[in-house]
């Protein structure tokens, strides 16, 4: 077991109705290589609020060596202005050096009410963390649509913060020999300076439908090129047959042919790194490759030959979008 200690390098391990987000295991194994490089090596803290988890031990497994648990009815529906007072107050008293939170609906909510409570600089969407020579964490953040990264410090505040993009960071990794504690923190105290200036008067709840991007092995990913929800459809029907995820871009979500904006990919949307990446009608834009880059194969269709993403496309198919899915779909089904 180890000691609870001052310090330390913390994720904020998000959970939303009991469940650990995916993010919060790849931000441990990556602060278990950030652990690595510190000159002077600080433990790996997971804190986690909101209600009771049954997985909580799976983030020893992933590296935490202490757990925080803050748990209390208060705080099982997610409200930043609460959340941000309890964690500025923990953090305050253990003065962690570091702080990782994914860049999720939540993470890129409160991450900058905590920096600003904290007076501490937020590295926001990052790709990448790492520690340089004067032992300050670097935040590798895309710009100009991720044609650049750039390396993003905060030398004079502390803890520096980082909020990561899900699915950047690659697979997480379980330690070998995992050793841990559960810490269990009251925020009675930061609860009764709550001013309660936001509070939720009803939660409703999306059923997510299909395979989640982040798992798929097989994404299918549709451009504004498709030109029509009814070709969209295609798409779906193509990526139900092959056992995959439909992916979009921007316009797709501006044309509203999908559902939901958490389909997107791109530096603005979701980092995937399926073995198979089919691409169909999307020009190639960078915030989108930023997002699709580590994929497997990747195979795009475009009747434009100069489009862009066929610089990064290992097949490469000149041709009208909705013809060849038809023909595809067709093949497949063995008509």
């Amino acid at each position: 077991m180890t000691a609870k200690t001052a310090g330390g390098i913390w994720v904020v391990a998000e959970q939303v109705a009991g469940r650990i987000n995916t993010v919060s295991y790849e931000l441990l194994s990556k602060a278990c290589a950030l652990k690595k490089q510190l000159k002077s090596p600080e433990p790996v803290v997971a804190v986690v609020l909101g209600k009771a988890v049954e997985e909580i031990e799976q983030l020893g497994r992933f590296g935490a060596e202490e757990i925080i648990t803050v748990f209390a009815p208060a705080l099982e529906i997610y409200q930043n202005d609460t959340y941000a007072l309890v964690l500025q107050d923990l953090i305050t008293a253990r003065d962690p050096s570091l702080v990782l939170m994914g860049a999720t609906a939540i993470g890129q909510d409160l991450a900058p009410v905590l920096g600003a409570r904290l007076k501490t600089g937020v590295a926001a969407h990052c790709v990448d963390v790492r520690i340089n020579e004067d032992n300050y964490l670097v935040a590798v953040v895309p710009a100009f649509g991720g044609k650049v990264l750039g390396d993003i410090l905060c030398p004079n505040t502390r803890p520096q913060m980082a909020t990561l993009k899900p699915g950047v960071l690659g697979k997480p990794t379980t330690v070998s020999e995992p050793s841990f504690i559960i810490t269990n923190y009251d925020p009675s105290c930061s609860l009764q300076k709550d001013q309660g200036r936001i509070k939720a008067l009803e939660v409703v709840r999306q059923e997510q439908t299909g395979m989640p991007l982040e798992e798929a092995e097989v994404i299918v990913i549709g451009g504004w090129g498709i030109g029509s929800q009814e070709n969209w459809t295609l798409l779906e029907e193509l990526a139900s047959l092959l056992g995959g995820a439909v992916g979009c871009t921007r316009p797709v979500v501006d044309e509203q042919w999908v559902k939901s904006e958490q389909q997107m990919i791109g530096t603005s949307g979701k980092s995937v790194r399926p073995k198979v990446y089919l691409g169909f009608a999307l020009s190639g834009a960078t915030h989108h490759v930023c997002g699709m880059k580590d994929s497997g194969l990747v195979i795009s269709v475009n009747k434009d030959a100069a489009a862009p993403i066929f610089a990064v496309s290992d097949l490469r198919i000149v041709g009208d979008a909705k013809t060849f899915l038809t023909a595809l779909i067709k093949r497949i089904k063995g008509k």
